[in-house]
């Protein structure tokens, strides 16, 4: 197949092509600089010009493919629900095109929508309606208002910590903060379970959604149903050698910052059904065993 893929050179989507090219697939990738496309021809991939801002460089981009995975989104969480709201248009603008017609296309949602409620998070839970407490929502409103029209919309959620080499998302923040503060934190008695992925494994579940995409049409990228946010301080604190401490939820505020939210919700996340499903089987490291190696600690 011809996949149309977004964020064709991020941390999860330049896996994402790595793993469509080594099954033979052909890739479109969009890109929006000059530098990420050398990077993505470098790779054998075809470079596609645009930015999920210009919608009708995604739409023509749509057009001519066979399926679309889409892992584009902006991570400002300084305008956090905005980009939210992008993402809602640029998955509607890419499902218009594909209406009548049988091409998949996959968005990326994530199991954090799910936290809080005390239970294991599966497949067939939905998340609650779109709000500014809850805004990343809109992209799995998204996807369910395309299938309404008609659109053969699939959803993979990813957990907090997608992890691997060139992680630069919450756990490298989580050493950030670390390193700064003196200390590795977590809130509470540290119980809290954060589900995780290595980003080869999530790039192999987009392949499988897309080449077999069964169930229900929602799957999970979880390996790690949930680890304890304590135990992910440990390592942090081993390797910068700092002590482990608690952070009551007042101090956590403080402590964390911006991250503080995601550094105490607790979102145990199964993915037996997209096991099931699909016959994904997760073959490389897990969080704490990847964590436990120098590279997340060179500066």
């Amino acid at each position: 197949m011809r996949v149309f893929v977004t964020g064709a050179t991020g941390f999860v989507g330049s896996a994402v092509v790595q793993e469509l090219m080594a099954a033979g697939h052909q890739v479109l990738g969009l890109v929006r600089s000059d530098a990420s496309a050398k990077l993505l021809s470098a790779t054998g991939a075809e470079v596609h010009r645009g930015d999920i801002e210009d919608l009708d460089s995604l739409r023509s981009g749509v057009a001519v493919a066979d399926a679309v995975i889409h892992t584009a989104f902006n991570h400002d969480f300084s305008k956090y629900q905005a980009n939210c709201e992008t993402d809602r248009r640029v998955i509607t603008a890419m499902a218009d095109v594909l209406i009548g017609s049988d091409r998949p296309l996959i968005i990326t949602s994530g199991t954090g929508l799910l936290a809080g409620n005390g239970l294991v998070a599966t497949e067939e839970l939905m998340p609650p309606a779109a709000s500014a407490a809850m805004p990343r929502v809109a992209s799995e409103e998204a996807a369910t208002a395309a299938m309404e029209r008609g659109v053969r919309a699939l959803v993979l959620r990813l957990p907090p910590s997608v992890h691997g080499d060139g992680d630069h998302g919450f756990i490298p923040a989580l050493i950030g903060i670390a390193r700064q503060k003196g200390v590795a934190a977590y809130v509470g008695e540290g119980l809290n379970r954060w589900p995780a992925v290595h980003r080869l494994d999530a790039a192999r579940l987009y392949r499988l959604a897309l080449e077999q995409g069964t169930g229900i049409g929602r799957y999970h990228a979880v390996d790690d149903q949930g680890i304890a946010m304590r135990d992910i301080a440990a390592i942090i604190g081993k390797h910068l050698n700092i002590p482990v401490v608690s952070k009551s939820p007042q101090e956590a505020a403080k402590h964390f910052g911006w991250i503080a939210h995601f550094a105490g919700f607790d979102n145990p996340s199964s993915s037996a059904l997209t096991r099931q499903w699909l016959g994904w089987q997760p073959t490389q490291p897990g969080l704490i065993a990847d964590l436990d190696r120098s590279q997340y600690f060179e500066i």
